[in-house]
């Protein structure tokens, strides 16, 4: 049976679909904007937009009774695949040990503008 996640938290999904569902003891958190979900701003530079996607992710894990540390695995979608170095100094801060399997793919373009999208697929 699936349940669908939302954090009051986190950016509202703009379209249709879930910021998560969870099934089968797994969440599906899907792509999050660096969104300020209280002001709808995006901050400026890599490194406060990988902070923000990460705080909005964290948000609907934490709604959904899951942490950081129950993420399996992550896409991570960079608008400059030159962002990288920075943007992983970041998501290391939130990753400390067993970190998930992750990919990276620099991408035309991310909606808004945004720098960075990540998503993730967590388990207990």
């Amino acid at each position: 049976m699936k349940k669908i996640i939302a954090s009051p938290l986190a950016p509202k999904a703009v379209g249709p679909y879930s910021q998560a569902v969870e099934t089968d003891g797994a969440l599906y958190v899907s792509g999050q904007l660096p969104v300020d979900g209280a002001t709808g701003k995006m901050p400026e530079g890599i490194e406060a937009q990988t902070r923000q996607s990460l705080a909005n992710l964290g948000h609907i894990l934490r709604e959904a009774g899951y942490d950081f540390s129950d993420v399996v695995k992550t896409t991570v979608l960079l608008a400059d695949i030159a962002d990288f170095g920075a943007m992983n100094a970041v998501y290391a801060e939130h990753f400390i040990s067993d970190m998930p399997a992750r990919v990276c793919y620099q991408v035309a373009a991310l909606p808004m503008g945004a720098r960075v999208e990540i998503d993730a697929v967590a388990s207990k």
